[in-house]
């Protein structure tokens, strides 16, 4: 895919995580995803890459809660390791080999489109969010649910330092993940040989 469907664009969480349950029915064994996300942890850096260990569903919803879901697979999706323990062990593996930095951490997803206020970083902060982003989850609830493994990084765009926030610029942002983005690509290459 190249983008992805956001609920802040005014789709629904169906909508959002159609594309996932299309890639699975053309047969896709394993799924990569990508975001763009601001650094809560203060020992993350714009530039940074976080692999995606957990995450907190900020959303307010679910794409399973529909009335038919079981229909697709089971509807009490377990979530206990959300993001695939081996695909994450070998990224990181190839993050040393090839001297890439690369965090980990847990990303929380929020509506959107407006960014956090002071009080909304700290509070992400004291929940155990590492990154904030407007996507992913979605679609690793469904991902889940089909029983696709996954693997997530994000590229973090912003720092999210409530006793220090600066207005944001999004000209940089878009900057700062074209820069990051060759990295990002050069471990999921290295990682596809080793799958």
């Amino acid at each position: 895919m190249q983008g992805r469907f956001h609920l802040y664009e005014g789709y629904d969480f169906l909508d959002i995580t159609y594309p996932i349950r299309v890639m699975h029915m053309l047969g896709i064994s394993k799924l990569f995803i990508s975001n763009a996300a601001g650094a809560i942890n203060l020992d993350f850096q714009k530039g940074d890459m976080m692999l995606i260990e957990d995450h907190i569903n900020l959303q307010g919803g679910s794409p399973l809660a529909f009335k038919n879901v079981a229909e697709f697979g089971s509807r009490f999706v377990d979530m206990s390791e959300p993001y695939n323990k081996e695909m994450r062990q070998k990224l990181m593996n190839i993050s040393k080999e090839q001297g890439i930095s690369l965090k980990c951490g847990v990303y929380a997803s929020v509506v959107g489109p407006q960014l956090e206020t002071k009080a909304e970083y700290r509070m992400l902060k004291i929940l155990g969010a590492d990154a904030v982003g407007m996507s992913t989850v979605p679609e690793v609830i469904v991902a889940n649910h089909l029983e696709l493994p996954i693997v997530a990084v994000s590229v973090l765009t912003d720092e999210c330092d409530p006793d220090h926030l600066e207005p944001v610029n999004i000209a940089e942002i878009i900057a700062i993940a074209e820069a990051t983005e060759p990295k990002m690509v050069k471990l999921f290459r290295e990682l596809i040989k080793q799958l």
